[in-house]
């Protein structure tokens, strides 16, 4: 809903979850079924077999399924609590805050996958090729099921003018991560997964048939390397979310619309977002009415609940 309220304090929702709220939360909710399913068959499986590689990454998967269980407990937070007067602005930035702690769990495993790595390389040990083999091709099939299942919902935020319509608030993206950070973390905890288990399988096949033992450690190093990247730019674009860092660029637009004429001053502003793909903005202007400055602020579409006051 957008919300074009001035001083007048008039009641109005502050429901700013992203329009594909509840789908995304049913797909998140599948893929920890899924990954919880998996952990539990290859703990048992390894128990029962006496092999460390099942019992490793069942271990391995029990992170993932914690991780992706705090996306799945922030959409049914911010769902129930969207009508709570507590939260000022609705709840639309619960999932920045499940995505920023999933983005420090990705950078711990990245952590440990480099380190148990930089030991293996140090010091190799014997390998199981064939149950290891095995163990990283049903590990890559359940992340491709659980990769399809995310990127229905899964878009990246980076065009500036993708303005969304209606309600004003769901797909619209203004620049980087500023879509569902919380699919977007669920759907780089699954990409992690799969890039272990195909490189696990490169090294595998290859210190098996060729003999390249350190290859394993390797592929370990530079999977560590490739997640990390990811939870830094996890970590980065939740924190600006969080911190309600403004979009340099909505700043900009939001200046043109209202002084283009000349006839106008913005002599306060402050933009923050609030949920997927919206924004909020305190406007303080001189020159025009407070209902003209509304009237041109329409056409920007990221402006979900606006305030503006005469100067």
């Amino acid at each position: 809903m957008r919300d074009f309220s001035g001083a007048d304090g008039s009641a109005h929702s502050h429901d700013f979850l992203g329009a594909g709220h509840d789908a995304n939360a049913r797909r998140t909710r599948w893929v920890v079924l899924i990954t919880a399913l998996m952990m539990v068959a290859e703990i048992i499986a390894g128990y029962k077999t006496g092999s460390m590689a099942l019992l490793a990454d069942g271990f391995h998967m029990a992170t993932h399924a914690g991780a992706l269980g705090i996306a799945a407990v922030a959409y049914a937070y911010a769902r129930r609590n969207v009508g709570n007067p507590r939260y000022s602005f609705g709840t639309g930035k619960v999932g920045d805050l499940a995505g920023f702690a999933s983005a420090l769990v990705l950078g711990v495993i990245a952590l440990g996958i480099a380190v148990e790595s930089a030991f293996r390389l140090a010091s190799p040990v014997s390998v199981a090729f064939g149950d290891a083999t095995l163990v990283a091709v049903i590990g890559l099939a359940v992340n491709l099921v659980c990769a399809a299942l995310l990127s229905g919902g899964h878009h990246h935020g980076h065009d500036h003018h993708a303005h969304g319509h209606g309600h004003g608030h769901g797909n619209d993206h203004h620049g980087h991560g500023q879509g569902d950070n919380n699919l977007r973390a669920a759907y780089l905890h699954v990409l992690a997964d799969a890039l272990t288990s195909v490189l696990a399988i490169v090294a595998l096949l290859a210190g098996r048939y060729a003999g390249w033992v350190w290859l394993d450690p390797a592929m370990g190093i530079v999977g560590a390397i490739v997640i990390a990247r990811w939870s830094w730019s996890l970590m980065r674009d939740t924190s600006a979310v969080l911190l309600d860092t403004a979009d340099p660029q909505l700043v900009v637009e939001i200046r043109d619309c209202v002084e283009s004429l000349g006839d106008a001053r913005i002599r306060d502003l402050h933009v923050w977002q609030i949920g997927p793909g919206v924004h909020a903005a305190i406007v303080s202007v001189s020159g025009i009415s407070p209902e003209t400055a509304r009237e041109r602020l329409r056409p920007v579409h990221e402006l979900a609940h606006l305030t503006v006051e005469a100067h």
